[in-house]
């Protein structure tokens, strides 16, 4: 698509990779809204940017409802989600309580699918639109400590191959994005360590590929990518 033409709805954006994203795409041309869960910081950051902004909850289904119809009345319509936000603990099955894990499930995979139901209904009407979730290695593969966190987005890439099947006859792209470990305020909220972070990803590299995904030629697209460091071996 034309990236000039780009109405962009962007969750999780008020740091990380959706913020980076949402300036990559500002700087290209693009109109974005982003949002967050947190007002003060989504307040900092679309100032920022110098894009529009709407509070919402990922885990509060009447929110995201009101996300998508400020964005219909605010940018006169939409053709871009970027389903970004999400939020992660890591711990043993034994360890890991009930509400840690629905806590994940309300943001990381029924926040996706409400965002998604939404953008669908706008994009199905327009016979055209691109749905991109953000989902992660862990969408792929499991790994120890990590049930509930790669559950809720194993999902997410049930849900993406779902909808890809199910919106490509109305000219719907969807995609879905895996990054490995990213440099952003997430690993702290979810209590881990990078560590040495000088061969590790960092936020503008994820929004480089989703902006190459999205600036394809209309006619194709690329169903799923994995982004890795390229030096795998330092920690």
């Amino acid at each position: 698509m034309n990236i000039k033409e780009a109405k962009v709805i962007i969750t999780g954006a008020s740091g990380g990779i959706g913020y980076a994203t949402a300036k990559l795409l500002k700087e290209q041309g693009a109109t974005v809204l982003i949002s967050s869960s947190n007002h003060e910081r989504l307040s900092t950051a679309a100032a920022q940017l110098g894009v529009l902004s709407f509070k919402a909850d990922m885990a509060n289904v009447q929110e995201v409802r009101d996300l998508f119809a400020y964005a219909i009345k605010e940018m006169d319509g939409f053709n871009v989600l970027i389903n970004n936000a999400g939020v992660g603990w890591f711990g043993s099955i034994t360890t890991t309580t009930v509400e840690d894990f629905q806590k994940m499930w309300e943001v990381n995979t029924r926040g996706v699918f409400v965002a998604g139901q939404e953008a669908a209904k706008h994009f199905k009407e327009q016979q055209y639109g691109n749905i991109i979730n953000i989902g992660s290695t862990a969408a792929v593969r499991g790994f120890a400590q990590g049930s509930a966190y790669a559950a809720s987005k194993f999902a997410v890439s049930g849900l993406t191959e779902c909808w890809r099947a199910e919106l490509r006859p109305y000219n719907i792209r969807v995609v879905q994005v895996n990054p490995s470990a990213v440099v952003t305020d997430f690993i702290e909220k979810a209590n881990m360590s990078l560590g040495d972070t000088t061969y590790k990803l960092k936020a503008s590299e994820i929004a480089h590929t989703i902006v190459a995904i999205l600036a394809m030629n209309d006619v194709g697209f690329i169903p799923s990518v994995e982004i890795w460091a390229t030096n795998p071996n330092r920690q």
